[in-house]
Order: structure tokens, then C-alpha cells, then sequence
């Protein structure tokens, strides 16, 4: 299917609905008209106080007002000075009726917790903590899969000012510590197991190994499993923890005090630790969630995730809007890919979400949950983490529900939001994302940092955010902050990906920017590459690198994965080099086309490009990846064997 195809449009009864026609019949009460959604667009980043001043407004965040932005400049922009709340109290504020969340993990059945038990059970926790030592500041992490416990953790770290970090189990030690080392935790709450892919994981010895290399800890909150092994130094039990009977209470914080510490990916050198505040994630949620995802008062909104994503947070932030958040721990794939259209229908999910990679999968298996699964209360479905291919947006709407809307969706860990998303009020067109958030100014910069339309450019924010980074942890001269985002363009957020605005306000995400294929002096996105490699029924995943050298040095590599049972032989290597030949250009047809066992991945699911083409040219591994940052390092062992014989012929070239 030719992307830009129209697929979607909201019917009026559909569009009168929404969060967002709410929002602008609202504003238009107050002196405010717009046309369109673009123009809606660009008051809100034109005039950050006035847009930002009335989500503050519309969402009744305080009985109070104060100045918006006190400095308009990145980094360093002060929002809502003098300010004071809390995101939990926030969050209890605004509960609905009945279930709060509906939980299910791998072989076991739903388990639901309504708003009344998660106040009670956040409650408690938050007394325990506070009886240990833990007060505002204070870092809480946490070793937890997707589970009702984590919610209730996370929410009583923020109802007394602590700090929460969190990994999932599935991480190994040493990935653990690269992170909660920086940090410096007073408790760790953790999960002694899990369950993944119908297999069981005792996770009791790595939490004793990781509690003796974290100095400052001073206990340990264990989750139980089915099969307790082993005994914990210091160890308190989950459910002695949430047993008491303290009503919960709040500490009213600044808008600007640390809510969490998310960690970027940590390809190379350890993971940078972003600090995001209570305000700016509690002001973005409110506006992103309610009008761009539509999450409605007592709506079921599911997320596929793990807790080591920023998903995960995005999820929970659906709880500010009265909705019973669904969450899932497991594999997607277990025991079959039916498994989260199976959820959802038990659920009676009204907004899906998973990953591109995920649905790509549904696409090549065949599924077809229309015909299978009652997905009538389902209106929307998103996705991230990768571009969603236009055979994925087609297979929505001839395999899951003709009346759907698809929001493709693409922002980051940075700003634990999306910079680019979806809106009700607007069409679906294949292989695009409906527009730029609001707030969120989003421009497409050409090589010269000019602001280009209808061409592939470096995604950029000219504008500041409330939920970007206050500050990396233990960054004390913000040196390291300004070289991540603010190198490239001084005073301008550099993201790191290529990125199209076309002329009706659509976009259209190339790859990230640092893995460019650059051939014959032209530019191009590896996820250009991607989707049309992948929309062959052989092929599972794919990764291009572009060597850059003199002579036989120079060449792109195009890597693939077959699916089970299949081989990369002559006739689908031909039909690979085709497919690229036509559906984009001879250019990009690779000089060499490479079986590997897998694609290396980052723990949240990014492919290792860039450390790969580095490994390639000669880089030393130990300064390129680290092998406990990545969610299959034995993946690895591949490429280290390929570079090894590369740079053997290079040697043996030089000396000749």
C-alpha cells in the first residue's frame, strides 16, 4: 500500500465526542476560535503562556494562578513558578468508579484492584516508607514487571516526595546497577521472579548481588513469587508493607521537584539519568493523554510494555483521567500472538497500544482479530517504537476493526511523551502520523538549521517543553545535558531522528539521524529501508549500516533475519535487492546482503546502528556497546566475529 493513502476520517458524531473538541468548544467560550487543528497547532506554540495557562485551566490543576513560563529558553525554562502539587494527589483526585487496574501476567488469570484498594494499599506504602527513613528527595527504585505492585510503589514514592526509578526484571544486573549506581537508592523493591515466553526466571540471587553493590541502600521491599528461594539481608515482605491502615497523604511539592528518573538506552558509556518533574509530567500527561490518546473518565486503556519503557509511566498517566489502566507482563507471543487481542477483548479495552514491531508480527502471521476476537468497545489503537510500516495501517483496518482510529505515535524517554502523535478530529493516512503534538514545536532543520516542509530533515523542538529533562543526575554543571540535546543547534532540542512535515501537517518519522545512509551524496532513513525489506513474508527484522572508508572500505551492509524455518538464499536475496531497486532507489540497493541469527536491540527496543557500523570500522567494542544495556547480547557474538574478520582482510590488504 502506498503511503499518504487515506484510510480514516472521524464521522461528525464520532468527532463530537472527543477530548479535544471539549477542549476547543471550551476555549472558544473564552474568546478563543480556530479553524482547524493546525491552527490550533500553532497558537499553541506561538503562545506558550497563553496555550500552557489554559491546560492549566481546562484540566483545574490549582484553584491558583501563576506565571507560566518564567524563562523562555532551552535549557533552564521555569514553568509555573510558586506552584505546588503532587502527582499522586493528582491522580486520586480525579479517580474513577470501579477498577483502577486490570492486571495479568503470563499462565494466570485477571486480577483487578479497584481505586479504593489502590488508595489503601498506596497509603500504606507510603507510611512504610516514610517509617524507613525515606523522605522527600530520597530515590526509591524498583525491580518490578508490569504489575499492579509497581503501580502502587510508584504512586507512593510520589505521594511523599520521594524519587522512583525502576528496571524491569528482565534486565541483568550489571544493567541494573549501571543505573541505580548513579543514583544512589535508600530502598529497593523487588520481584524475586518472573515469567517470560512460558519459561520462569528466579531473580532472588541478582537481587542480593545488586543490594551489596548499592552502598546507601538501606533495605529491601521483596515481591514474592510463586517459588520463594533464598532469604534477603534486611528484607521486608510486600504484603506486610501495603497491610496497614494509614490514610494517604500528600506532600505538596514545586512544580519543578523530581517525580522520577527515567534512563536512556545506554548503548555506549552508562545510561544518562533524566530527571523529569512532577509538574511538567503531571501538565503533559494531562494534555497529551486526554487530547491526543482521547482517554476518557472510566475508559480501559491498554499499553503493551515493561516497566523498563517510558510507556509504562504513559500508561500510568492514564489513571489522571478516571481510566482503569490494563497492563500485561509476558511475552506478546505467549503461547501464541492472539494473547493481547485476547486482553483486550477480555478487558473491553476502549485504547490499545503496542509496538510497531509487535503488529508487524500480527501482519506476517496472518492474524485477523476482526474475525476472531469482540473488539467492539475498541475505538483506537497506537503504536511506537518504530515507524509503522503502511502494510501494518492497512492490516487495522482489513483485520482488526474497519472503524478505527490509528494513532501512530513517536516522541522518546527525554521527554517521556510524543513529540509527534495522533488526534481524533483528524484523517489516517497510511505509513503517516497525524500531526505534531500541541506544545510540542516540532520542525524538520536542513543542513544549514533551516526550517524546511515537504522534505526529510533533522527532527528539532525550537521551543521549550514542561516534561523535558530538569537536569541529568549527578550533571552538576549541566555540561553533559547541553552536549545530549543542545550541540547541534545552541538554544534548539536535537533529537536525534530524520523526520518529514509534509504540506497538510502529517509526519512522517525516516530513522534515527545518526544512522544515515548516505549514498552517492543523497540521505536517506534506515526505517525507509526497513519497511520495505520487512513487508517480505521471509524476513523477520533487518538492520543497514553504511561504512564509510576508502575503496572496498566504503560499503552498505544490509543485515537480515529470517523468519522460522526460512534461509537467505539466492532467489530471496535477489527479490530483497528488487524490492529496493524499485520501491526506492537503485542508490540504496546494499553492496552486500548478510544472514544473522538477530538484530541487536537496546533493552527498549531501538537497534544498535550506529554502535554497529562503529564496531564494523574498527572501533573497540568495550568503547562502542555494552553488552548489559541490550535485551539479547548474545546477538552480539555475530557482529564481534564479523569485525574481527574484517579488520584481518583490511590488514591483510595494507600489508600487500
Amino acid at each position: 500500500m502506498p503511503a499518504g493513502k487515506l484510510l480514516w476520517k472521524p464521522d461528525p458524531a464520532f468527532a463530537r465526542k472527543t477530548n479535544i473538541s471539549a477542549f476547543t468548544k471550551w476555549l472558544k467560550s473564552r474568546g478563543r476560535e480556530f479553524a482547524d487543528y493546525n491552527e490550533i497547532w500553532n497558537w499553541s506554540v506561538d503562545d506558550l503562556e497563553g496555550f500552557w495557562g489554559s491546560v492549566w485551566k481546562y484540566f483545574d490543576v490549582a484553584d491558583a494562578d501563576y506565571p507560566v513560563l518564567g524563562k523562555r529558553k532551552m535549557p533552564g525554562a521555569r514553568w509555573f513558578e510558586g506552584a505546588e502539587l503532587n502527582f499522586a494527589e493528582q491522580v486520586f483526585r480525579r479517580k474513577g468508579d470501579g477498577a483502577a487496574i486490570i492486571s495479568r501476567a503470563e499462565r494466570k488469570g485477571e486480577k483487578v484492584m479497584t481505586w479504593q484498594e489502590l488508595e489503601k494499599k498506596t497509603g500504606s506504602l507510603a507510611a512504610t516508607l516514610k517509617e524507613m527513613g525515606v523522605g522527600v528527595g530520597d530515590r526509591v527504585t524498583a525491580f518490578l514487571p508490569n504489575s499492579q505492585e509497581a503501580v502502587v510503589a510508584f504512586l507512593a514514592c510520589a505521594a511523599i516526595g520521594a524519587i522512583w526509578s525502576c528496571c524491569s526484571p528482565d534486565f541483568g544486573a550489571p544493567a541494573v546497577l549501571d543505573r541505580f549506581s548513579q543514583i544512589g537508592p535508600k530502598v529497593l523493591i523487588a520481584a524475586d521472579g518472573y515469567s517470560y515466553g512460558g519459561k520462569w526466571f528466579d531473580k532472588t540471587e541478582e537481587i542480593a548481588s545488586m543490594a551489596a553493590s548499592l552502598p546507601g541502600l538501606k533495605r529491601i521491599i521483596r515481591v514474592p513469587s510463586k517459588a520463594k528461594s533464598g532469604v534477603l539481608a534486611g528484607e521486608l515482605a510486600w504484603g506486610d508493607v501495603v497491610a496497614g491502615r494509614d490514610a494517604l497523604e500528600f506532600e505538596f511539592l514545586p512544580f519543578d521537584h523530581p517525580l522520577w528518573i527515567l534512563f536512556s538506552s545506554g548503548t555506549t558509556g552508562l545510561p544518562k539519568p533524566l530527571v523529569q518533574g512532577h509538574g511538567g509530567i503531571l501538565i503533559e500527561f494531562l494534555k497529551e493523554l486526554s487530547l491526543h490518546n482521547d482517554i476518557r473518565p472510566n475508559d480501559r486503556f491498554f499499553w503493551f510494555t515493561t516497566t523498563g519503557w517510558m510507556m509504562w509511566n504513559y500508561l500510568v498517566g492514564g489513571l489522571l483521567h478516571g481510566a482503569s489502566i490494563v497492563l500485561y507482563s509476558g511475552s506478546p507471543s505467549f503461547p501464541d500472538l492472539d494473547t493481547l487481542w485476547d486482553l483486550a477483548e477480555s478487558t473491553r479495552t476502549t485504547f490499545m497500544g503496542g509496538n510497531a514491531a509487535y503488529f508487524s508480527a500480527c501482519v506476517k502471521a496472518g492474524l485477523k482479530p476482526a474475525s476472531s476476537h469482540d473488539l467492539q468497545k475498541l475505538r483506537g489503537i497506537g503504536s511506537t517504537g518504530s515507524p509503522l510500516s503502511s502494510e501494518s495501517f492497512e492490516w487495522m483496518y482489513s483485520s482488526v476493526k474497519e472503524d478505527l482510529w490509528v494513532a501512530s505515535i513517536s516522541g522518546g524517554t527525554d521527554v517521556c511523551t510524543a513529540f509527534v502523535a495522533g488526534c481524533p478530529i483528524l484523517p489516517v493516512h497510511s505509513g503517516e502520523i497525524q500531526c505534531r503534538s500541541l506544545g510540542a514545536k516540532v520542525e524538520a532543520y536542513d543542513e544549514q538549521g533551516t526550517s524546511i516542509v515537504g522534505q526529510v530533515g533533522e527532527l528539532v523542538v525550537t521551543e521549550p517543553m514542561p516534561s523535558m529533562p530538569l537536569y541529568l543526575w549527578g550533571d552538576k554543571d549541566g555540561r553533559r545535558y547541553r552536549e545530549s540535546y543542545f550541540g547541534a543547534y545552541p538554544g534548539v532540542w536535537t533529537h536525534g531522528d530524520w523526520i518529514e512535515i509534509t504540506k497538510r501537517g502529517t509526519c512522517i518519522i525516516h530513522g534515527r539521524s545518526d544512522a544515515t545512509i548516505k549514498r552517492m551524496g543523497v540521505r536517506i532513513g534506515t526505517s525507509e529501508i526497513y519497511r520495505i525489506v520487512e513487508s517480505l513474508p521471509e524476513v523477520a527484522d533487518s538492520m543497514a549500516v553504511d561504512l564509510e572508508g576508502p575503496g572496498d572500505g566504503a560499503q552498505m551492509i544490509l543485515f537480515v533475519a529470517t523468519t522460522k524455518g526460512k534461509k537467505l538464499d539466492a532467489e530471496l536475496e535477489a527479490r530483497i535487492r528488487k524490492k529496493i531497486r524499485i520501491d526506492i532507489s537503485p542508490k540504496y540497493v546494499p553492496d552486500k546482503v548478510i544472514q544473522v541469527p538477530s538484530v541487536p536491540k537496546t533493552l527498549n527496543g531501538k537497534k544498535l546502528e550506529v554502535p554497529i557500523k562503529r564496531l564494523l570500522m574498527g572501533a573497540d567494542p568495550i568503547r562502542v556497546f555494552n553488552k548489559d544495556s541490550l535485551a539479547n547480547p548474545a546477538s552480539m557474538d555475530f557482529y564481534l566475529e564479523l569485525a574481527k574478520e574484517r579488520a584481518g582482510k583490511q590488514s591483510t590488504t595494507k600489508e600487500e
